[in-house]
């Protein structure tokens, strides 16, 4: 299923996307992750990337919003971005937390050639617990979420939902 929100923008309902955990972690840390992609099949991507998750054990996904399609920005030649929030509980420290995205990132193929150029799988860290830190390659929260429609538009699906 899919919602047009207006010509930029659009949101897909796949399998996983939106998804409630219907079971509780005693995992330590809530970790909210921003992904994206615009190589290649992202929503198919986005599911591996589910099932991965899933059976990892570092992690434990407690939700996840829809896909959101937008454009790009930054470099703007290139095709219209996937973008989707995960919500998980990990016992990992914040630092750790980024070297597992990052694993995550090259399982996926990440290259990166340059600032916002186009890639198979993005993984930011937007929130982590309530904490603020700011190292040269962390900043938590994540610098410029309030500033992009691609984080605001799922976490604002998660939100309402959970609030039901």
């Amino acid at each position: 299923m899919k919602k047009v929100l207006n010509k930029n923008l659009t949101l897909f309902y796949d399998q996983n996307f939106p998804y409630t955990t219907p079971s509780h972690s005693t995992k330590r840390h809530l970790v909210t992750l921003g992904v994206g992609g615009n190589i290649g099949n992202t929503r198919k991507r986005f599911q591996k990337l589910f099932l991965y998750l899933m059976r990892s054990g570092i992690v434990d996904i407690e939700a996840t919003s829809p896909i959101l399609q937008n454009p790009p920005f930054g470099y703007t030649n290139q095709e219209d971005f996937f973008n989707a929030i995960i919500i998980v509980k990990t016992n990992l420290n914040p630092r750790n937390m980024l070297k597992f995205v990052l694993r995550v990132e090259q399982f996926f193929k990440r290259d990166r050639s340059f600032k916002n150029s186009p890639r198979t799988l993005d993984i930011d860290i937007i929130f982590f617990d309530k904490i603020s830190l700011h190292f040269e390659d962390l900043i938590i929260p994540h610098p410029y979420y309030t500033q992009r429609e691609s984080v605001l538009i799922p976490l604002a699906h998660i939100v309402k939902r959970r609030e039901r």
